[in-house]
C-alpha cells in the first residue's frame, strides 16, 4: 500500500512538472489571453472599446505658451531676438467623435472629431483676454511674401503704410489664439474671398472638426484597429512631392492596436503637422501602477536629407529644406510662412537655438511622448508638443522688414496632454489582473508539481529510514531450524 502511494505521488509530481513546462514553452495560456484581447479590441457598437473610442473618458488639456519679443527695434536693426516664455494658458479639451457610421459590414468606421476648448483659469498664469504678447505680425509677413515681385507689391506697400503695420504686433492671448479681424487681410479678402479676414492660430477651430476620418475597425485584423484609411474623402495627401510623404499612415494618436512590442514603429497621422510620422520605443515605466512602453518621435522623422533622404519629399519647393528638426508647412497653411518644430527647437539644428536668445530645449518639457500599455494598446499618458514658428527675412521691396536676419522665429508652442483617469485605470488594472491569473496557471501547476515532488522525497526518505532502524531479530525468520 505504501509503495502504491509513493508511486502515485511521484507520477503526479512528474506529470505536473512536465505539464507546466510544456504549457510555458508552448505559451498556451498567453495565447489564450492574446486571443481574447484581439477579439475584444474591435470597434463594434455597444462594446466598452467602442464607447471609450467614441468619447474618451480621460481629461485632455491644451496648454499654450507664447514667446514675447522684448527687443523689437534691435531685431529690425539685425540684432539677435530676445524672447521670454509666457504661459501656460490652459484649456480643457473635449473631443468626442460624432456622426459615427459603420461601413463595409463593420470593417470600417467613419466619424467627425470636433474639439471644444474651455479655459481653465486655475491652471493658467493669467487672463488671455487681458495679457498682451508682442510677436511677429504674421498677416503682414504673409502678405509681403505673397505679393513680392508681383503687380500687387506696390498696393501692399501702400496698405502697410496706410494701416501703419510693422513687422511686430501686440495682441492679447485670446486674439492670437481664437482670432481678430485684421485690416490688411480684410482688404485682401475683397479681392480674394478665399482669404479669411480673421487671423488666429486656432481661428474657427473651437467647436469644429478638421474633416471626416474613415478608420478600420480591426474586425479582420487586430493590427488595423483604428487605423486611418481616409481623411476628407481622400486616401492620401497632395501637398508633398513624393508618394511616400503623401501617405496617410497610422491612427490619430488616441488609440492603438493591442499586443505592442518594443521593436515596432508606432505610426500617427496628424492634420496639424500635415503629414504622418512615426514613434519608436524609448523606455519602460509605470503609470498609475500599470506597466507602459514609452514611444517618442524618431530622430529620423525631422532629420535633414543628408541623414534621411526620404525626407526630401517634404522640401517644398524641391530642394528647399530648412534643416533638421524643422518642417515647412506653408504649403498647407494658405502660403503663410509657417514652420513647425518641437518646443524650443528641441532636437533641431543648433543654429535654430542660437539664432534666438531665450531658447532652452529640454527633453523633460519639450519632447512628445506616448505611454502605452503594451497588452491592450491603451494610451495611459501622452504629451503632444509642437512649436509654431514664422520664417522671416529682409525683403528689399518692403522697408518694414528693416535689416532683420533670416530667421525661423518662434511664436508659440502647445502642450496637449492626457493622463488616464482613476476609474479607467481601475478597470484596466482589473483586466490586467485577470490576464495575469490566466497566464500564471502554468506556474501554479509547476508549484503543485514541486510540492508533490517534495512530498514524494520525504516519503521515500522516511521509508528508507524505517527499514534501516529495524533490528537483526526483527529481520530474522520467525521459525528457526536448529
Amino acid at each position: 500500500m505504501k509503495s502504491l502511494c509513493l508511486v502515485t505521488v511521484g507520477v503526479l509530481a512528474m506529470t505536473l512538472l512536465i505539464a507546466s513546462i510544456s504549457l510555458l514553452v508552448a505559451h498556451v495560456f498567453q495565447r489564450v489571453v492574446d486571443l481574447q484581447v484581439k477579439q475584444g479590441t474591435v470597434l463594434k457598437n455597444g462594446t466598452e472599446t467602442f464607447e471609450a473610442w467614441e468619447d474618451p473618458p480621460p481629461p485632455v488639456y491644451m496648454q499654450f505658451y507664447f514667446f514675447n519679443v522684448t527687443n523689437p527695434l534691435e531685431v529690425l536693426q539685425g540684432d539677435t531676438p530676445l524672447v521670454e516664455e509666457i504661459g501656460p494658458y490652459t484649456y480643457r479639451e473635449y473631443r468626442p467623435r460624432v456622426h459615427v457610421q459603420f461601413l463595409d459590414n463593420g470593417t470600417k468606421v467613419s466619424a467627425l472629431n470636433p474639439k471644444t476648448y474651455v479655459f481653465e483659469p486655475q491652471k493658467s498664469v493669467g487672463d488671455p483676454e487681458v495679457d498682451l504678447i508682442r510677436t511677429i505680425n504674421i498677416p503682414a509677413v504673409t502678405a509681403m511674401e505673397w505679393t513680392r515681385s508681383t503687380p500687387l507689391q506696390f498696393a501692399t506697400e501702400v496698405l502697410l503704410l496706410l494701416y501703419q503695420e510693422s513687422l511686430f504686433t501686440i495682441r492679447t492671448v485670446h486674439e492670437l489664439l481664437w482670432g481678430y479681424k485684421d485690416r490688411l487681410l480684410s482688404t485682401i479678402h475683397l479681392l480674394h474671398p478665399e482669404i479669411d479676414p480673421v487671423f488666429g492660430f486656432f481661428n474657427k477651430m473651437n467647436g469644429t472638426d478638421d474633416g471626416e476620418y474613415v478608420f478600420l475597425s480591426g474586425e479582420t485584423n487586430y493590427l488595423n484597429f483604428s487605423r486611418i484609411v481616409e481623411w476628407k474623402g481622400k486616401e492620401s495627401l497632395s501637398w508633398w512631392t513624393t508618394e511616400e510623404c503623401n501617405m496617410i499612415n497610422g491612427t490619430d494618436g488616441t488609440s492603438f492596436h493591442p499586443l505592442i512590442s518594443k521593436d515596432e514603429n508606432i505610426y500617427i497621422f496628424s492634420s496639424d503637422f500635415c503629414r504622418s510620422l512615426y514613434l519608436v520605443y524609448d523606455s519602460s515605466g509605470m503609470v498609475s501602477g500599470i506597466p507602459t512602453y514609452r514611444f517618442v518621435p524618431s530622430a529620423m522623422v525631422f532629420a535633414n536629407t543628408t541623414v534621411n533622404p526620404d525626407n526630401a519629399g517634404f522640401c517644398v519647393p524641391p530642394g528647399n529644406c530648412p534643416g533638421t528638426g524643422v518642417l515647412n508647412v506653408s504649403i498647407c497653411k494658405q502660403g503663410a510662412p509657417i514652420f513647425l518644430s518641437a518646443p524650443h527647437f528641441y532636437q533641431a539644428d543648433q543654429k535654430f537655438v542660437e539664432d534666438v536668445e531665450g531658447m532652452h530645449p529640454q527633453k523633460e518639457y519639450h519632447e512628445t511622448f506616448l505611454d502605452i500599455n503594451p497588452l491592450t494598446g491603451l494610451v495611459l499618458r501622452a504629451a503632444k508638443r509642437m512649436q509654431i514658428n514664422v520664417h522671416v527675412r529682409k525683403l528689399p521691396e518692403f522697408f518694414e522688414t528693416g535689416n532683420i536676419r533670416t530667421l525661423v522665429f518662434p511664436v508659440m508652442y502647445i502642450n496637449e496632454s492626457v493622463l488616464i483617469d482613476e476609474v479607467s485605470a481601475n478597470k484596466l488594472k482589473h483586466v490586467l489582473l485577470e490576464a495575469s491569473v490566466v497566464t500564471g496557471i502554468p506556474f501554479v501547476i509547476m508549484a503543485l508539481g514541486i510540492v508533490f515532488g517534495i512530498v514524494f522525497i520525504v516519503l521515500v526518505c522516511r521509508s528508507r529510514g524505517i527499514s534501516e532502524e529495524s533490528t537483526e531479530d526483527e529481520r530474522s525468520p520467525l521459525i528457526r531450524t536448529s
